[in-house]
């Protein structure tokens, strides 16, 4: 990580990682913050991580199927695209192809560019894979000749994916999510910040809705009004 990080300080011209500590701390260049992100992340994620939570996922899906129209999704720190487009795969398996085309948006947001980048080309080292059901991989994978894979265009259609920092507020959406997934990245952020996260998060999700986190990650302390419902579950208040 040495190494990539005096690659930043060399390309903002920089002095020096004190320099670019006391940079950071002013958080005013966005540039700036998103390439050490960039730097000192291993953007480690792979399909299908968690099934307990993805299970609990699906079934809340199910539940808002039979009482809504449209049904939206965001993964909010989704990284290549892994999250993301798991979730649409869910979808696609729990309400059929042209239901959940038709109903279901996913987001897909990182404030790293060249992993956005990937989430939108949709190809991936089998290694991604290898928590996959063999099922799904055969249909919703094509094999390349590289030895990698690519996302279905049907999966592809499901998902957008734009840049953006959870720490700049507040977020800019419209229209409110019933889902998010907030996973492998809160417990990167200082206890204020995660709490400053959740609230805002907590603003642009519908009365009812569920937040999806690290099974790991306990909101007990954090004074933020969501309810665990279970492990890596919440529902706001």
């Amino acid at each position: 990580m040495g190494q990539r990080l005096a690659r930043v300080v060399e390309q903002f011209g920089l002095q020096g990682l004190g320099e670019l500590a006391r940079e950071i701390e002013r958080d005013k260049n966005h540039e700036l913050t998103a390439a050490v992100v960039h730097a000192a992340s291993t953007n480690h994620t792979y399909f299908f991580r968690e099934m307990d939570t993805l299970d609990f996922y699906r079934r809340h899906l199910l539940d808002l199927a039979k009482s809504q129209g449209e049904i939206r999704v965001w993964s909010a720190a989704t990284s290549t695209g892994d999250e993301a487009y798991t979730c649409a795969i869910i979808a696609v398996e729990a309400l059929g192809l042209e239901e959940a085309q038709e109903r279901v948006k996913i987001l897909g947001t990182d404030i790293s560019a060249p992993v956005i980048e990937t989430a939108e080309l949709g190809i991936y080292r089998r290694p991604n894979l290898e928590y996959t059901p063999d099922h799904l991989r055969s249909r919703f994978f094509r094999p390349l000749a590289d030895g990698r894979v690519a996302v279905s265009d049907d999966i592809k259609r499901l998902c957008t994916f734009r840049r953006m920092n959870l720490k700049h507020r507040p977020y800019p959406f419209q229209k409110k999510f019933d889902i998010v997934l907030c996973r492998n990245v809160l417990y990167y952020f200082r206890i204020p910040t995660q709490r400053e996260v959740l609230h805002s998060v907590h603003e642009v999700v519908q009365p009812g809705g569920i937040l999806l986190t690290d099974v790991s990650f306990t909101l007990r302390d954090l004074r933020v009004p969501w309810n665990t419902v279970r492990s890596g579950a919440h529902r706001k208040i």
